[in-house]
């Protein structure tokens, strides 16, 4: 069996690894290091949580353990695609240097730019950053790539995902040709494979497990869950992972649950803590303060529950999470083994519990693909194919599922007209009382119309109304008044349109021709017979 101190490592990195703990290299670390140590290019694959951030490393710490760095001007780089990720390496190598006098220097967002020049301008033998940090450096002039010994690729596949690959080949391109290139990865890509085969030259492919393979420690499974109704599936869905979470009962040390939105990642660790588990959050959106003190309390045993986007699924090295929970499937089959790779780590067991949804199958068609095995199916805790509500308020119907107002049965109500009318106990007692509106020209059978029939009947030239009469003309103008309210310009129109039509009822009625005399012309006469008759 093979063990460091045969690995030819400097005596300085083998006294640090004893003081750590460990004493025989894994499969990964045993295959990389030989041939960093040569100063050959190495393509390292294997799955998560098998040691390759000790590949590099350790061969890189014994390379460098001789000379001393120039200001702005790093020795060796080391890219990482998360903040996490990128304190993790330097952990490593602050493990590792202790008897050593190696300086690093660490640039991620989230930290001023002005302490992390102080650095740089001191000079730093080991450079970890994320790409998006270190160009913003080199763009402002902080940071010269032209001394670089030695580069180093971690999680090349999620830099992949993340969108970095333009900015790698971008820092490949600032760093010197002659550079010594490591390249580690879980998955390899089409795109990843096209880098390494334009950047590394020669390199020496060291795969110790199968592409994207789960380790044989983690115990897996999957729960087909739909629920009741749509709109209740993220509410019933919450309370099936804490089914799931009861039901491992003491066995669940700690946990990390997986989402793939920063939204449900919120929204699932406050349910949680308002449930009584104690959780909290991880992700992007976060200050990297709160980042780190969520990451350190979780290290140190104090949070048991991890509620985490894909951010935290590459490199997080916590040897004793002991259950994975995944809230969604994830959108890329690779993230699922990143996923389940954070627990069964160092040879320790692990379980691996999944939530599948209808619209995700397709997802989980992807995954299994992809590990090339069927994940068994677990059967739901809370029993059935949705969780039972069991408090009154989950019985009673919710506002959505009440009855709309137009469902009701409808009544029919009198209509109401915009103008306002007069009731009929409210009218005052004198009032006359309504009679149509249309009727002065139907019912006009008065002394006086009837003695404008008779051809002879002379017509008097100030005659009063009959008291009928008068009642008559009067009516239609007060009644509109009271029906309309006596308002509006329209009113007004109808009040004159019946003033007009009253005039013309008077003509009608009167047989006079106004403004000629007593002469009546015959033709007038003639029409008027003719009319008659």
């Amino acid at each position: 069996m093979i063990k460091f101190s045969d690995l030819n490592l400097n005596p300085k990195v083998l006294k640090a690894i004893e003081e750590a703990g460990y004493e025989t290299p894994t499969p990964i670390q045993a295959g990389a290091i030989p041939p960093a140590l040569e100063g050959k290019d190495v393509l390292g694959i294997a799955q998560t949580g098998t040691g390759k951030t000790a590949s590099f490393t350790l061969p890189m710490i014994t390379m460098l353990a001789r000379g001393r760095a120039r200001a702005r001007m790093p020795r060796s780089l080391v890219l990482c695609p998360t903040r996490e990720l990128a304190a993790q390496v330097a952990e490593n190598f602050d493990t590792y240097t202790k008897h050593l006098n190696l300086t690093k220097a660490l640039l991620i967002g989230g930290v001023s730019f002005g302490e992390q020049d102080k650095l740089i301008d001191k000079g730093v033998d080991v450079l970890i950053a994320t790409p998006g940090r270190l160009i913003d450096h080199f763009e402002r002039g902080k940071l010269i790539l032209s001394d670089v010994k030695i580069m180093v690729v971690d999680e090349a596949d999620r830099m992949l995902d993340m969108g970095f690959i333009p900015d790698i080949e971008r820092i490949f391109q600032m760093t010197p040709f002659t550079r010594q290139t490591l390249f580690f990865s879980a998955t390899m890509a089409p795109e990843i494979e096209r880098i390494t085969n334009t950047f590394l030259s020669n390199p020496v492919r060291i795969e110790v497990a199968r592409q994207a393979t789960t380790g044989e420690n983690i115990e897996q499974g999957v729960l087909m869950f739909k629920a009741s109704r749509k709109d209740r599936e993220a509410t019933e869905k919450r309370k099936v992972l804490r089914a799931l979470i009861d039901a491992e009962g003491d066995k669940c040390t700690n946990a990390i649950i997986f989402c793939n939105r920063k939204m449900d990642v919120d929204t699932v660790a406050k349910s949680l803590k308002k449930y009584g588990y104690d959780a909290a959050p991880i992700h992007g959106d976060l200050d990297q303060s709160q980042r780190t003190k969520t990451l350190e309390g979780f290290r140190n045993g104090d949070l048991r529950f991890l509620v985490a986007s894909d951010v935290a699924a590459r490199g997080l090295d916590v040897p004793s999470v002991s259950h994975v929970y995944n809230f969604d499937v994830p959108s890329h089959a690779e993230d699922y083994v990143h996923r389940i790779g954070r627990t069964g780590r160092a040879g320790r067991d692990g379980k691996a519990i999944m939530i599948c949804v209808p619209r995700d199958e397709k997802n989980l068609e992807d995954v299994e693909r992809l590990v090339q095995r069927e994940i068994p199916r677990l059967d739901n805790p809370l029993g059935g194919d949705a969780p039972a509500e069991t408090t009154k308020e989950a019985d009673a119907p919710k506002a959505e599922d009440a009855p709309k107002a137009e469902d009701a049965p409808k009544t029919e109500k009198p209509k109401r007209s915009r103008t306002r009318s007069r009731k009929k106990d409210d009218a005052p007692k004198d009032e006359t009382p309504k009679v149509d509106a249309v009727e002065p020209e139907a019912k006009a059978e008065t002394p006086q119309a009837k003695a404008a029939q008779q051809p002879d009947a002379k017509p008097a030239a100030e005659e009063p109304k009959a008291p009928e009469a008068k009642a008559q003309d009067d009516q239609p103008q007060h009644n509109r008044r009271n029906e309309r309210g006596g308002r509006g310009g329209r009113n007004d129109n109808n009040r004159s349109d019946n003033k007009r039509g009253n005039n013309r009822n008077d003509n009608r009625n009167d047989n006079r021709v106004v403004g000629l005399g007593d002469h009546t012309p015959e033709f007038i006469g003639l029409s008027f017979e003719e009319r008659r008759d």
